[in-house]
């Protein structure tokens, strides 16, 4: 794949990222260990990482189609849990300092300073990422395993404050370890166990627009789609916190529970429901947008069909590793990949996301990269396998080699589920991009495709 040329522009604003999270990272280590001492900070750090590799896992898992560059990842999670952290602790200790000044209760924290401080600053990582790496984000499931990870890194942060502060030291200052342990046990499964998805799912709010902001040419949608998201994240985090708030001061444990079963528990269930409904959905992203290198002859049929779900990309590895070994396995993998990121490039295109000449120069190079990324992979597995006939390809029908010698063109069935591997004619131009897009030459209207739509 092209590399964007790494400008000094981009190094400064790189190097600067860096020195920020990194000193974000000192800050909080050394408030936390100040504030809650060596042994609370250990207990507190020991107890508040046990759920962070689950959580990290289901976002990873929503992301199997088309997986984001590790370091990005790695960015996410850290901005949440050291920058978001270290920022939204100073305005929220300020903000309780001028509460107390002023004669208001410092519970107004938690519900007029907290989820504005904490969405904005857990957000700001992701938006940082849309900014100066679009061309990763593929969509919504984008969107929410980014801001998820850095919801997750905050969440981690905030757990150690409140399992090794108010759990732990708490109770070794009051009545020993014995307690202190005690209460770790009981915070931890209150915030953890019962509510550990509360930061994921108020933040996800955020990535939605950000998510739709990415494959949106219109610039208003661009602007008030995570301007909306973002608000969304701050109300609901808002509510959150006056549930408790409520609760402590008219002592009606009710309010509370109606609150978390009623409102938050459904809206969970909904979040995770569309979650797995959009991974579907952007998983068939190959099975919408494929066709059109198909008929130019750089695809087959059968092959589309093989990436429109997981169990066919996972039936796809089997077959290739028992015709071509572990070679073969690591070969389809790259190939899965290599196609759906050509999915992904040829849908920005034809959504008008490439503004400035020198992106569709790039989106071309990255085209030409990809189509021979495809058929160098293709190369370990195609006629390694002896039950399956000899043939090729040419953009419209079959022309298949039987055993008796003979050649005969057969047509592309209707719903070309068999992944069966066949020779290509030499390589053909790219299909056109939509007219306005592309070389002189490549307009033209979009033929349709060689099966019906949404067959399964």
């Amino acid at each position: 794949m092209p590399r964007r040329r790494l400008s000094w522009r981009r190094a400064l604003v790189l190097t600067g990222v860096i020195i920020l999270i990194a000193a974000c990272a000192i800050f909080m280590l050394f408030t936390l260990g100040t504030s809650l001492g060596p042994e609370a900070l250990l207990v507190g750090t020991a107890a508040a990482v046990l759920p962070v590799p689950v959580l990290v896992a289901c976002f990873l898992w929503l992301d199997r189609y088309e997986p984001e560059p590790l370091k990005y990842l790695v960015f996410c999670f850290a901005w949440g849990a050291f920058v978001s952290t270290a920022a939204s602790l100073t305005v929220n200790e300020t903000a309780a300092g001028w509460f107390e000044d002023q004669g208001l209760p410092v519970a107004l924290t938690a519900v007029l300073v907290a989820p504005f401080i904490e969405e904005l600053t857990k957000t700001l990582g992701p938006i940082l990422l849309l900014v100066f790496r679009r061309r990763e984000w593929s969509g919504i499931t984008d969107g929410l395993v980014y801001c998820g990870l850095s919801a997750i890194g905050f969440a981690m942060v905030e757990n150690i404050l409140y399992l090794g502060g108010y759990g732990y030291a708490t109770g070794v200052e009051q009545y020993g370890p014995a307690t202190g342990a005690q209460q770790v046990i009981a915070i931890f499964i209150v915030r953890i166990l019962l509510f550990g998805f509360a930061h994921p799912l108020f933040t996800s709010m955020a990535g939605i627009g950000l998510g739709i902001a990415a494959r949106s040419a219109d610039r208003r949608v661009r602007f008030f789609a995570p301007v909306a998201g973002l608000l969304l994240a701050m109300m609901l985090h808002g509510a959150w916190n006056l549930l408790p708030t409520l609760t402590q001061a008219t002592g009606e444990v009710l309010i509370s529970l109606f609150g978390f079963v009623g409102v938050m528990v459904p809206i969970f269930f909904g979040m995770v429901g569309l979650a797995v409904w959009l991974r579907a959905w952007e998983g068939r992203l190959t099975e919408r947008v494929l066709p059109d290198y198909v008929r130019a002859g750089w695809l087959t049929p059968p092959e589309v069909a093989a990436l429109s779900s997981l169990g066919r990309r996972h039936a796809a590895r089997v077959w290739a590793r028992r015709v071509a070994g572990d070679a073969g396995l690591r070969a389809m993998r790259g190939y899965q990949f290599a196609a759906t990121r050509l999915a992904l490039l040829r849908d920005g295109a034809t959504r008008g996301l490439d503004r400035r000449p020198v992106d569709r120069d790039r989106t071309a190079r990255e085209e030409q990269e990809l189509l021979h990324s495809i058929a160098a992979y293709r190369s370990y597995f195609v006629g390694r396998d002896p039950q399956s006939p000899v043939g090729v390809w040419d953009g419209h029908r079959y022309h298949l080699r039987f055993p008796d010698g003979s050649q005969r063109p057969v047509e592309a069935p209707e719903e070309p589920v068999v992944p069966i591997p066949v020779v290509l004619t030499p390589p053909p131009p790219p299909p056109a991009f939509p007219a306005g897009y592309g070389q002189p030459g490549w307009y033209g209207p979009r033929p349709a495709a060689p099966w019906p739509p949404g067959h399964r």
